[in-house]
């Protein structure tokens, strides 16, 4: 049952995190991903505490970093959170810091595309602190704080069990053209403003071809000289 409940876990994850969704609808964005085993001994969402189930790394080919967190919440097996972030800095073996630009947000009421669950991504400002070496898989704690562009506040302090982390860098297709990343990028960006507009899932479909149709119509920029 304890394993059950682990893959279980593992797959919510895997599912919420965009990066990793998109290997089944596009290219493989992801090039690691870290399962971490331990504890939240704080895990609050605008004032509201909450258990966890599982605390995982991902870091994308692009830069981005995402420390996300399966919830442990009765009423919803789908709810995540990301602490996502582009820039970041290790001035220590030991210590890895991530800012934080936005806060995605997963649940059992989120759109799917092809299936896979699209979650919601919040403008915020934020920090992530980890202490500890991917190399050596020993990560000892991470503290995360960040408050999105409506004034919510999520906070995170995992202290680990001790366990040696499990690390997966994950195997890549060769290098898409430009075209194709640029037309994974404008994918992104309808599937953003589909959700900025509050699209109702059943519309989804119909405005993300929309949104792709008016892009494609744009004429391209001139190529640089």
């Amino acid at each position: 049952m304890r394993l059950c409940r682990q893959v279980f876990t593992v797959a919510i994850i895997l599912l919420a995190t965009p990066s990793v969704a998109e290997i089944k609808r596009q290219e493989p964005d992801t090039d690691i991903f870290v399962l971490m085993s331990g504890k939240c001994s704080t895990l609050r969402i605008a004032g509201r505490d909450f258990a966890c189930r599982a605390v995982a790394f991902f870091h994308s080919e692009q830069g981005r970093a995402n420390f996300t967190i399966a919830l442990d919440d009765p009423s919803d097996d789908s709810h995540v959170i990301s602490f996502s972030g582009e820039n970041s800095r290790r001035e220590q073996d030991d210590l890895y810091e991530l800012q934080i630009d936005q806060m995605l947000l997963n649940s059992k009421n989120r759109p799917k595309v092809d299936g896979l669950p699209v979650p919601s991504a919040e403008l915020a400002t934020g920090l992530c602190r980890q202490f500890g070496n991917v190399s050596t898989k020993q990560i000892s704690s991470i503290s995360c704080s960040a408050t999105d562009k409506n004034g919510k506040k999520y906070e995170l302090q995992f202290d680990s069990d001790g366990s040696p982390i499990k690390v997966r860098r994950l195997r890549q297709s060769p290098l898409v053209s430009e075209k194709r990343r640029a037309r994974q990028t404008e994918q992104r960006e309808c599937r953003q403003k589909a959700d900025v507009a509050k699209v109702l899932p059943r519309d989804w479909p119909a405005y993300i071809n929309r949104c792709l149709a008016e892009v494609i119509e744009k004429p391209a920029p001139d190529a640089p000289q």
